[in-house]
């Protein structure tokens, strides 16, 4: 029998895959489906450790920066095969995650927190700085990316879809690292990191790894959300959006990536939503958030469950 979680997954994979022939197969809807998408693997890759290993981390944007500014880099240089700039993409991600993860996970708590702040903000102001690439006015790319010379990701159509299989390829990867035993290992080190100990674990390498795994997500989230928008900011390494994804975590649910999942989708089209009833939506939306974290109590998922 397939659990609750799986077949809420499945439906949101059927109803995403689906909507291009249901009403969304506007240009504009499907760029907003496919951004929807792409923040709910970056939420899906922050659950891995805010679910898995307790790890609140508020810098996790720079993650999609990194990926983000990798396509910039390799644009201006006019390399854009996928073959290329999406490995290279996910690896100066995964990398950053590498070097900073280091550091942050030998502290823990609010030290945490901040250091991953800190991290984010540098990743921040780097940016802002690169003249070459635009500084505070960001870069506008000459396209997107070519699939072995075909420029297929220009219909919004298969853009939807390459999305939608990229986000199912991480939530299965996600879901499946959280049910093996390193997931076990997170979780135990989560709960009690001295018995994790005890029983013969050291959590640093295991929240290490899982710390380099998000990371390379999120990289792969910045390809995709430089080629959806076909531009890049620094904007996209700012703490308010690595506030943005731990929310969309919080808002979906703590119990798997699937809470994860329909966080960043509510997150996103609420957003929307709002922001087409009034200029001044985020005096709603705000409220709203504080609303669903006071009586929602374990997220959409929580109350699917109890549903």
């Amino acid at each position: 029998m397939k659990r609750p979680d799986v077949l809420i997954a499945l439906a949101i994979f059927a109803a995403l895959a689906a909507a291009p022939f249901i009403g969304f197969g506007q240009g504009y809807s499907l760029t907003l489906l496919a951004r929807a998408m792409i923040f709910g693997m970056a939420a899906i890759s922050l659950s891995l450790l805010v679910g898995g290993g307790g790890l609140v981390s508020l810098g996790h944007a720079a993650m999609l920066g990194v990926g983000a500014y990798a396509v910039v880099v390799l644009d201006h240089a006019r390399i854009t095969e996928a073959w290329m700039v999406v490995p290279v993409g996910i690896g100066a991600a995964a990398l950053f995650a590498l070097v900073t993860g280091a550091i942050a996970i030998r502290t823990s708590g609010v030290h945490f927190i901040m250091i991953t702040l800190a991290f984010g903000q540098m990743a921040f102001f780097t940016t802002s700085s690169l003249a070459l690439y635009g500084g505070d006015d960001g870069y506008t790319l000459y396209n997107r990316l070519e699939v072995f010379g075909s420029r297929a990701l220009e219909r919004g159509i298969v853009f939807h879809f390459t999305c939608l299989g990229l986000l199912i390829a991480v939530w299965a990867l996600v879901r499946a690292l959280l049910h093996s035993r390193f997931g076990r290992v997170l979780q135990a080190a989560r709960d009690n990191e001295t018995r994790a100990r005890a029983v013969g674990f050291e959590p640093y390498p295991y929240r290490l790894a899982a710390y380099v795994i998000a990371g390379a997500i999120g990289g792969l989230s910045g390809v995709l959300l430089a080629n959806a928008a076909e531009f890049v900011a620094p904007a996209y390494l700012a703490w308010q959006r690595s506030g943005d994804l731990l929310f969309m975590v919080i808002l979906g649910g703590l119990s798997g990536p699937h809470g994860a999942l329909m966080g960043a989708l509510a997150f996103v089209l609420i957003e929307e939503w709002l922001a087409k009833l009034t200029e001044h939506w985020r005096l709603i939306f705000g409220p709203l958030l504080i609303f669903c974290v006071f009586f929602m109590r374990g997220g959409i998922a929580g109350l699917l469950r109890r549903g």
